[in-house]
Parts: structure tokens; sequence; C-alpha cells
């Protein structure tokens, strides 16, 4: 059996330290308890440092239906630590399974159920941790999991729309690129000897065909060298975003690309939108719902003007007046928001906007990819057409000074 030190306080009002043999973390406080005891800190002598993680992604759409199955059975009266061996036991794939039954026996030493997510956070996201505390604190824990549940299965909904939108320019892309280099790499230079012969001659090479021969042979020396590079600065700019500050500087980059940008600040707006309202209508106080959807935004910039407007609301402001001086969310949704609250039916109304943000962004997504398709398929002409005149134009000179 496990060990557990404890820091307790004696009915002489003196705090005593030493450890205690127990199965678990409540059964060692019901041990302190029965030594009128009033224990004041309990831990594993041997905490675990790190929660085990698996080694492959595991799909939101697998983490959506298993919580949506852990409220089922919480509804029905199957208790929490039962549930989980139910879902560790015939959870798909089996790493959800083995994080499942390692989150069951957190939850089994006395640790909350949002703590033993939060210790996954390649499995349970931000907006999954945040729904699942609000719920233990707000006594709506299932309501929680089937809103988490939704909000998962919409984001993997609005993922593969953009996946499958953006495949075919993708295709085009990739194609393009790999025609460009071999044309360069490969062709260029067997044109080499018969424009040396050209300028031997004394006739000069007009300045597109000299500019594909430097970048050819700059591609053929330096090459894999360019490639390598690349490589390294993905990489190093893959671990920056991952830091505070690069995610920071990542989002304020992400709101200003063209069209791209309004559908990831509508994004965030939905997210903070769908989670404050739900949070509002299961009657958690609106600064503690604040705090929960900042965290959930998505958005680190958003996620700050909304903690920004919580420290406001807390000195006796209305939520709309901080919120509309970020400057971040539109202005007919701030208006909104604003006669919401005039009217006292803000969570409904936040719903409402989270899904009229929603269908937004999926006019937009189709926008976005009509005018993506027609421009690189104009890059690739001009890149090509570039090429070939590169190559003939020197070959058209030369016959007319032969004729």
């Amino acid at each position: 059996m496990p060990e557990f030190i404890y820091t307790a306080r004696n009915p002489s009002g003196q705090d005593v330290v030493g450890t205690i043999t127990a199965s678990g973390k409540r059964e060692s406080l019901a041990a302190l308890a029965e030594r009128d005891l009033f224990p004041l800190r309990v831990e594993p002598v041997r905490a675990r440092a790190r929660a085990w993680q698996p080694r492959r992604k595991i799909k939101s759409q697998a983490v959506a239906t298993n919580l949506q199955q852990l409220a089922d059975l919480l509804q029905n009266g199957v208790p929490l630590l039962k549930s989980l061996d139910i879902l560790a036991a015939q959870a798909t794939p089996r790493e959800l399974g083995e994080v499942l039954a390692d989150v069951r026996d957190q939850v089994a030493e006395g640790t909350p159920l949002d703590e033993a997510f939060a210790r996954h956070p390649r499995v349970f996201g931000e907006l999954t941790v945040s729904m699942v505390r609000a719920g233990a604190e707000g006594a709506f824990l299932e309501d929680a999991l089937k809103r988490t549940a939704d909000f998962l299965e919409l984001q993997e909904e609005l993922k593969w729309r953009v996946v499958g939108a953006m495949t075919y320019p993708a295709i085009l892309a990739v194609a393009g690129a790999l025609v460009t280099v071999v044309l360069i790499v490969f062709f260029v230079p067997k044109f080499a000897a018969l424009f040396a012969r050209l300028e031997q001659q004394g006739g000069g090479l007009p300045w597109a065909t000299v500019a594909l021969l430097s970048l050819s042979g700059f591609l053929a020396r330096y090459g894999l060298y360019v490639a390598g590079a690349l490589a390294g600065v993905g990489v190093w700019l893959k671990g920056a975003i991952k830091t505070e500050r690069g995610r920071r500087i990542a989002d304020a980059w992400k709101l200003k690309i063209p069209v791209a940008g309004n559908i990831f600040l509508n994004s965030a707006v939905s997210r903070f939108c769908r989670v404050l309202g739900t949070l509002l209508r299961n009657g958690v106080p609106l600064l503690r719902a604040m705090e929960i959807s900042s965290e959930s935004a998505g958005n680190k910039l958003l996620a700050r003007a909304i903690r920004a407007s919580a420290e406001n609301i807390s000195s006796g402001e209305t939520l709309a007046k901080p919120l509309a001086q970020c400057g971040l969310i539109p202005r007919p949704i701030m208006a909104m928001i604003t006669v919401a609250e005039e009217s006292n039916n803000l969570d409904a109304v936040l719903v409402n906007i989270a899904d009229g943000l929603d269908r937004k962004i999926a006019r937009q997504l189709d926008i976005m990819v009509r005018l993506v398709e027609p421009m690189l398929l104009l890059t690739m002409g001009t890149v090509i057409l570039f090429v070939l005149v590169a190559l003939l134009l020197p070959v058209f000179e030369m016959s007319a000074t032969v004729g």
C-alpha cells in the first residue's frame, strides 16, 4: 500500500508531520480524522512527477466520444471511478484507454478530475480542463462533459472542413514547387553549354537568362544546405511557438493575415461566447465564467483582453464596456452583448452569437479557397513562363541573328 506524508493539526493546536499507509488519499484523510488530527496537507511520498503521455496524438473525435460516454454513465448513477474503469477498458485507440486508466488512478488517490485531465495536455486541451473544472465546482459535471464533447466535435468538423477545402490548393502548391525545382535544377543546366557558346560569339544573354542560370547554379551547389536551414528554422519556430511569448506573437500575426485573420478571430470569439454562455446558463458567477472562458478562447491576445475585462467588472463595470475597449470583438457583436446585458438574457445571446459566427466562418472558408486556387494557378503559371522565356529567348535571338 502507498505511503502518504501529512501535515496535520492536533487538538492542542500544534502542527505535526508524519507518514501514514493507506490505499488512497481519502482513506488517509479518514485515518487522520480517527486520530483527532485535522489534515493540512496530505501527499503521496513518491508523487508522480509527470503523468504518462501517449506517443501519438489522439484525435479529438475519440476524446469527444469518451467524454460523452462518461457523461452518460455519470448521469445514470454510475460512480466516477467505475465509469473511468469502463471507459479505460473499451476505449479506442489503445493509447486513450491507457490515458483514462492513468486518470482513474489519479482520481482514486484524491486528485480532482480536472487536474487529472490537465496532466495529459496532449489529450485534454485547455477547453476541456476549464469546462470540467467549472462543472465540478458548479455541480453540473455531466452537462459540462456533454458541452465539451459538443465543442470538440464542432472544432473537429471545422478542422476537417478546412483540410478538405485546402487539399486541392495544397496539391497545386506542392506540384508547382516540384515542377519549378526540377526545371531549374535539372533542366536548365542542359542549356548552359549552348548559352556559353553564345556568349563566346559575342552575343550577350538577356537578364532573365542570366538570373535563371545564377539561380540554377546556386541551388545545385547549396540546395541541400538551404533545405537543411529551412528545416532548422521550422523546428526552431515550432519550439518557440510553444512558449508563452512565442504563442502571443504567433496569435498576433495570425490575426493580421488577409482573409484568414478574420477566420482566426471569429473562431476565437465564437469559442469565448459559447463557453461563457454555457457557464452562465449553468449558474457559474460571471467573474469565474470569464476566467474559464478566457483560458479556452484559443488566442492569447483575446484571453488577455478578457482577463482585463474581468478586472474591470470586479470594480463595478458592465461586461460590454471593458470588452469593447480591447478592439478585438466586432462592433455588431458588442452591440448584441450590450442589449443582452440590459435585458438579462446574456447566456442565450452568447450561444446564438457563437452559432452565427460558426456559420460566418464556413462562408469565409469558401471565399478563401476560391481566392487561393486562382492565385496559386497564376503564381505557378508566372514562374513556369519565366523559366521558359529565359531559356528560349536566347535561342530566338540567335535564330534572328542567323536569319
